[in-house]
């Protein structure tokens, strides 16, 4: 049986669009990609959609970013060929989403990671829910956290942007609103009900922002937790202020040595993942200030085929995604032993 990986539709005034690969939590290739910019394309200048709905089939996640162990698989067989091509079109679909000019109202309830936030982040109305589970888990498979990072990560509060990326941490509903990733919380039984009015309400294309604001607020409440990044955020800024990953490792552990358990926990996470990661990710965050977001995804896709190259790119898919053994073998292993040229190849222009 043919399965459709992405189903999309017109009601009601409303362009549905639903990502439908719950087996593997709606994880996106270069089909997916090419499926939603192509709705998103046709339903630009038609008046017959007067705003988007984008969601996940399935209880479990919105989108669990990339199908990575696809460039594992083609490792030794051409794959700068077809990383140039997904990520070209990852890239133009995220620009696409933020530039669109309908409203766009992601539900990310469950898993929404990586190339999820990419397709979430640019939308105009985005609802989570008490299974939200947000991240930027890149620095897991030694990669750096691409979609646009560069550019949202740093409108973060504070230095929660790179401390959410050095550390790859896994936020909930409470800490994406909290944080301007998400502006909704609604609990996931309401959605049916809420998908069921939106289809039967009668929506003005003159007054839709407004009309949608109240609507959604109608059935959304005020998250039930309180953010822990919240809490943290005093933490974060007086660590994750350094311009080196060093000197972050260095503060977290004279705190984590008078005995803050957070700072111990934090530094622990921080060596477990690829040094070249790390230093790559910092500087891409700190070349990323101030520059626009098609600027940033320019970098970043040269970043990407620069890690195509990178031995602790597969090694950590390897350990993640193939042999699942979460203990991935990292090249060089020590911050020390990557030096400021090696971060900086990362950044010059890759001829292809």
């Amino acid at each position: 049986m043919w399965h459709m990986v992405v189903v999309t539709e017109v009601k009601n005034g409303i362009g549905w669009i639903k990502l439908n690969r719950p087996q593997v939590l709606n994880s996106i290739n270069l089909e997916v990609v090419e499926l939603i910019t192509k709705a998103l394309e046709k339903w630009r200048n038609d008046d017959d959609v007067i705003f988007i709905c984008l969601y996940g089939e399935g209880e479990k996640g919105f989108c669990a970013g990339g199908d990575m162990r696809k460039f594992y698989d083609l490792k030794n067989n051409d794959v700068v060929s077809y990383a140039e091509n997904f990520f070209t079109s990852e890239y133009q679909l995220d620009a696409l989403i933020h530039q669109y000019t309908k409203p766009i109202v992601a539900y990310m309830s469950g898993i929404v990671m990586g190339g999820g936030v990419g397709l979430a982040i640019g939308a105009t109305h985005r609802i989570v829910t008490e299974k939200t589970k947000w991240a930027m888990p890149e620095m897991n498979i030694g990669f750096f956290p691409d979609v646009g990072a560069s550019h949202f990560l740093n409108q973060l509060p504070g230095y929660t942007g790179r401390y959410l990326a050095l550390t790859a941490k896994v936020v909930q509903a409470s800490d994406t609103i909290y944080m301007g990733a998400a502006d909704y919380y609604m609990e996931s039984g309401n959605w049916e009900t809420f998908q069921m009015e939106m289809q039967e309400k009668h929506w003005s294309s003159e007054s839709i922002q407004q009309e949608l604001n109240e609507f959604i607020q109608s059935h959304c409440s005020n998250s039930p937790s309180i953010s822990q990044l919240s809490i943290e955020q005093e933490d974060i800024d007086c660590h994750f202020q350094y311009e080196t990953v060093e000197e972050i490792v260095k503060s977290l552990q004279s705190e984590a040595s008078v005995g803050n358990e957070w700072a111990a926990l934090t530094v622990h996470t921080l060596l477990s993942k690829s040094p070249t990661s790390l230093k790559v990710t910092l500087q891409q965050l700190i070349n990323g200030k101030g520059r626009s977001l098609n600027e940033c995804l320019e970098m970043e896709k040269n970043m990407a085929i620069h890690f195509m190259k990178t031995a602790d790119f597969y090694e950590g898919i390897r350990a993640v995604l193939v042999d699942k053994d979460r203990s991935p073998k990292w090249q060089p292993d020590s911050l020390e032993a990557v030096s400021t040229s090696d971060v900086e190849a990362y950044f010059t222009l890759v001829r292809t």
